[in-house]
């Protein structure tokens, strides 16, 4: 009985390569990685150049149409089409023949009987549509693959089901679509849970590879029920201390670290370095004494953090040598914790270290690697007030990303510190083109009720503000408000920000009565739940008496619940006169 599969997810693994499969079997194709998790899958390796040369070339047939009705056409075109990539003449020659074979198992199928042989190459026809960069060429191809196989009719068909809503996913996430990627990984695993049960190993697998798609779409409480879950299957499984529990642990403790919980994260990641001590593995061990340090940084216990950081440096150092990514990286690292401690001078000494590891990267290094190196330490640059610099930095980062499929969330987050930068140094328009890029981008993947990507809108509103766009800003801050209202609440500091911006803006539009109702009920929700001390507590309450004087009355304490305060069709006509612009209340 074939089992239903999911690749592993070491930590290291190279960026995303798209292969056709050598054998008619369909395993689930890797995912894209992201930046921010620690354990992207590998593609399967293509054939050595040393074995394509071995090979010649297939010769070309030239079948007409009718010749696709013969039965034993189909599997000759789909060798040809395997055959071809392995001679490395590319995989133009291929998709052609792939398309042949399609259309030849099509034709040869019979009616009512779902063919796996359809299905086999129709995901061949989407991996090397993929391999050429047509990756919206490949979500058709992989939509009918899904539908042909019949999963009642025993483990092949759920084989060739699986397999397809997993490459499916894969696909949907390089063209940046994470939702839709989720959602494919989300049927995969209730296909492979009906063939093989719950508690099988191989589904510990695929809960792990979907827990990592919930971490990059910052899904956090997700990611962790599944984490939890992979672990209990992984512990059922493997002999204790093993590299999958060690793998599932530092998945663990990334979501733990996001959600703000370090002491459980800390836990997580000591018993994983435990594991990969026990199974030698001296560098997975130093990535996660990278880690360990990242976790000393946030409970602010710097010492140990340090000590944590040498550690991983030494390892790094003595194997894979002192011009290697992993060495720089960890200079990032030591040189934001003497940012935080204050000492600039080696702050500034590792970031120049870094950089030049960056500028001249070791042959294998990739461009993700780099940018996000570059990433890294222009946030140091920005913190100690060289913006001009963070730019450029962010800049060189982008440009090396702009051309990587997968990439377009990691490239909105890159443009929204850009536009963040653009909006320091007074280039507003600037900041706003940078941010309105961005947000298009997370909008097309589907991200759009992140709390980041509410924090975003209101950048661009404040951008707006400042290029006179009154209208523009206006919605951008409603929008803002719905979103972190849902994600944050209303009592989240940001939220308060965005209801802040929002008053000053429909103050500016002569929209009065909307200001004072918003900055009432701000107030209300400062003084009965969040205390006064803040000193923004002063500054509405002086722009909310100054709006009720030029409004001609008092303050209603009985605010009205904020569902009912912000009416986007409001045609309120605009006061006359000059507005306050200096003491409208905008907020970063």
């Amino acid at each position: 009985m074939p089992g239903l599969v999911s690749v592993k997810s070491p930590p290291d693994a190279p960026p995303l390569r798209i292969s056709v499969p050598e054998q008619a079997p369909l395993h689930n194709p890797p995912r894209t990685p992201n930046k921010k998790v620690p354990s992207p899958s590998p593609s399967r390796s293509k054939p050595s150049p040393a074995r394509s040369a071995k090979k010649p070339p297939p010769e070309s047939p030239n079948p007409d149409d009718s010749s696709l009705d013969n039965p034993d056409l189909g599997p000759f075109l789909l060798k040809l089409a395997r055959d071809t990539i392995a001679s490395g003449e590319g995989p133009s020659k291929a998709l052609d023949y792939a398309i042949r074979a399609a259309k030849s198992f099509e034709r040869c199928a019979v009616e009512g009987e779902p063919s796996l042989d359809l299905a086999m190459s129709l995901h061949v026809l989407a991996a090397i549509y993929c391999s050429l960069g047509r990756f919206d060429e490949a979500v058709p191809v992989l939509e009918r693959a899904i539908q042909v196989p019949d999963v009642d009719r025993g483990p092949d068909h759920a084989l060739a089901a699986f397999s397809g809503h997993m490459q499916l996913g894969d696909t949907y996430s390089m063209l940046g679509q994470v939702e839709k990627s989720i959602g494919c990984y989300e049927e995969g695993l209730k296909i492979q849970i009906q063939a093989l049960g719950e508690t099988d190993a191989r589904v510990g697998e695929t809960c792990r590879y979907l827990a990592e798609a919930h971490v990059q779409a910052m899904q956090f409480d997700k990611a962790e029920e599944l984490c939890k879950k992979t672990l209990e299957i992984h512990r059922a499984h493997s002999e204790p201390a093993s590299l999958e529990e060690a793998a599932d642990r530092r998945l663990m403790a990334l979501v733990c670290e996001a959600k703000g919980d370090y002491e459980a994260a800390l836990e997580h990641l000591v018993l994983a370095s435990m594991a990969m001590i026990a199974n030698g593995q001296e560098n997975e061990v130093a990535a996660i004494d990278v880690s360990i340090g990242n976790i000393y940084m946030s409970l602010c216990r710097f010492d140990e953090a340090v000590f944590s950081y040498q550690k991983a440096l030494t390892v790094f150092k003595s194997s894979k040598g002192d011009n290697h990514p992993s060495v720089a990286s960890v200079f990032v690292r030591l040189a934001d914790l003497y940012h935080r401690t204050g000492k600039l001078r080696e702050s500034k000494s590792y970031c120049e270290n870094a950089l030049r590891i960056f500028a001249k990267p070791v042959p294998g290094t990739t461009a993700e690697e780099i940018a996000g190196g570059l990433t890294e330490i222009s946030a140091i640059y920005e913190s100690v007030d060289e913006p001009e610099e963070a730019l450029k930095l962010l800049q060189k980062a982008m440009k090396l990303l702009e051309d990587k499929p997968g990439q377009q969330s990691t490239i909105a987050g890159i443009e929204a510190r850009m536009g963040v930068m653009f909006y320091i140094l007074g280039r507003y328009e600037e900041a706003r083109n940078s941010f309105e890029s961005a947000v298009a981008k997370l909008r097309a993947s589907g991200e759009r009720k992140s709390a980041f990507f509410g924090v975003m809108l209101n950048q661009m509103g404040l951008a707006c503000v400042q290029l006179f766009k009154i209208d523009e800003a206006a919605e951008l801050f409603e929008e803002a408000r719905a979103i972190l209202e849902q994600e944050c609440g209303p009592c989240h500091q940001d939220t308060l920000g965005v209801y802040s911006n929002l008053a000053a803006t429909y103050d500016a539009m002569g929209r009065v009565e909307d200001a004072i109702e918003i900055l009432e009920y701000v107030l209300k929700l400062r003084e009965e739940k969040l205390g006064i001390a803040n000193p923004d507590f002063e500054d509405e309450k002086s722009r909310l008496a100054e709006l009720l004087k030029e409004a001609g009355r008092s303050r209603n304490r009985k605010a009205k619940s904020l569902e009912n305060l912000i009416d986007p069709s409001s045609r309120r006509t605009k006061k006359e006169g000059a507005k306050r612009w200096p003491g409208l209340g905008f907020r970063i």
